[in-house]
C-alpha cells in the first residue's frame, strides 16, 4: 500500500495534518475537559475514541459518503448542531458530578464506564466540523488516481492523520492531568477543576453548534 502514495504526498499531508491537529479545536478541548473532570484513564480513552471517530470520517470520504456531507448545507449543519448539543449535554453532566470527583480520583474511575467514555469520544470525533471539512475538502487533493486505488490511498493518508492525532491529543490530555493532580490535593479545588472541565465542554458545544456554518 505504501507504494500507492508517494513519500512527497505523505509528508505534505502529514505537515498539513499536524498544523490542523496542534491548533486546539473541539477534539483537544474535549480531551482536556475530560482529563480535568475524570482523570488520565478517561482522557486517554477519550483520545482513542475521538481518533477512531475521526478515522470513520476518512472511511466515509474514501467511499463517497463524505462528499454528500461536505456538499449538503442541511446534512452538514445537522451533524454539526447534533455534535454541539452532545458536547453541551456532556458538559452539564460533568458540572453536576463535580462534587463526586474525589471518590473518582481515589480509584473509582470504573464508575464512569470505559466503554461509555470511548463511545462519547467517538461521537465527538465523528461530528467534529473542522475534521469533516478537512477530510472532505483537503484529503482528496493528496490522492493521485494514477498511482492506484483512490480509496486505499485515502485510508493510508488517514492513518497518518490518526497517528499524529493520537500523539498530540495524548500530550494535551496528560498535561491537563498533571494540572489536575495538583488540584486533587483538596476536595474543594478538585470540585472547581471538575466544574471548569464541564464549563469547557459546554462552551465548546455552543461554539461548535453556532460557528462554521456553511454558506
Amino acid at each position: 500500500m505504501g507504494s500507492m502514495v508517494s513519500t512527497d504526498r505523505l509528508l505534505a499531508f502529514a505537515a498539513m495534518s499536524f498544523l490542523l491537529i496542534v491548533i486546539p479545536g473541539p477534539s483537544v478541548l474535549f480531551v482536556v475537559g475530560r482529563a480535568l473532570s475524570q482523570g488520565r484513564r478517561a482522557a486517554l480513552t477519550t483520545v482513542v475514541g475521538n481518533t477512531l471517530g475521526a478515522y470513520a470520517l476518512v472511511v466515509a470520504v474514501a467511499f463517497g459518503v463524505g462528499a454528500v456531507v461536505e456538499r449538503s448545507v442541511l446534512v452538514f449543519t445537522l451533524l454539526k448542531v447534533a455534535g454541539g448539543a452532545y458536547l453541551v449535554y456532556l458538559g452539564v453532566r460533568a458540572w453536576r458530578e463535580r462534587r463526586s470527583l474525589q471518590a473518582v480520583f481515589a480509584g473509582d474511575q470504573a464508575a464512569h464506564g470505559g466503554r461509555r467514555t470511548f463511545w462519547e469520544g467517538f461521537a465527538v470525533g465523528v461530528s467534529n466540523p473542522k475534521t469533516i471539512v478537512f477530510f472532505a475538502a483537503v484529503l482528496p487533493q493528496f490522492v493521485d488516481p494514477a498511482q492506484g486505488n483512490v480509496a486505499v490511498q485515502m485510508l493510508v493518508l488517514g492513518l497518518v492523520f490518526t497517528a499524529i492525532a493520537i500523539a498530540s491529543d495524548s500530550v494535551w490530555g496528560l498535561a491537563a492531568v498533571t494540572a489536575r493532580n495538583w488540584f486533587a490535593r483538596s476536595p474543594q479545588r478538585l470540585s472547581i477543576v471538575g466544574g471548569i472541565g464541564g464549563i469547557t465542554m459546554i462552551g465548546l458545544g455552543v461554539t461548535v453548534a453556532a460557528t462554521g456554518r456553511k454558506d
